[in-house]
């Protein structure tokens, strides 16, 4: 068995690149954003398990429009840096046919997995999906035909972890985003 890198150790070295207080702010944008678009709408909102659950919670109750909630499962990294295929591992149980599909993810990456789940809620009738991500990474290797629709902060292309993101399932309630130095 190979042994888990420490968390301890990754914060000695790693970078803190938003704070709980910067998230915070972006995530009540991010609800004022989505009620506008929303128009009053009731929304199916479905969180991306595991990474969004602590994002999906505050941006729910910053969202001033009625919510169904449900959530679906996917992952592409399953305790890992390295992306692999993507695994179902629960699909929401609510209808998603005719309706407006909300989906809350930790971040947007090379996209594979939202994009997946985007185009499994179009096959099953949504009328639209909008994606609201916590973090947007920068770099140039996305999904084509795939961006978020709101999004709260951007963050370098490394590996980051905390705020709902893990390093090693590990740091998912650290109350802000930090980076591994290259």
């Amino acid at each position: 068995m190979n042994a888990q890198p420490a968390l301890a150790a990754a914060l000695r070295t790693a970078e803190l690149i938003h704070d709980r207080a910067a998230l915070q702010a972006a995530i009540a944008r991010m609800g004022g954003e989505i009620t506008r678009a929303l128009g009053g709408e009731r929304a199916l909102f479905l969180p991306v398990m595991n990474g969004a659950v602590v994002f999906a919670g505050e941006l729910a109750l910053a969202i001033g429009s009625d919510l169904e909630f449900d959530y679906v499962h996917a992952s592409r990294y399953r305790g890992t840096t390295q992306g692999a295929g993507l695994q179902w591992i629960k699909r929401p149980r609510a209808s998603l046919a005719g309706r407006t599909v909300l989906l809350a993810d930790d971040i947007l990456d090379e996209g594979y997995t939202l994009a997946a789940i985007r185009d499994w809620c179009l096959g099953q009738g949504a009328k639209r999906v909008l994606i609201a991500v916590l973090c947007e990474k920068r770099h140039g290797r996305r999904v084509p035909d795939l961006a978020a629709d709101f999004i709260g902060v951007q963050v370098p292309d490394r590996y980051v972890f905390g705020y709902g993101m893990d390093f090693h399932e590990q740091g998912r309630n650290l109350p802000g985003i930090y980076a591994l130095r290259e």
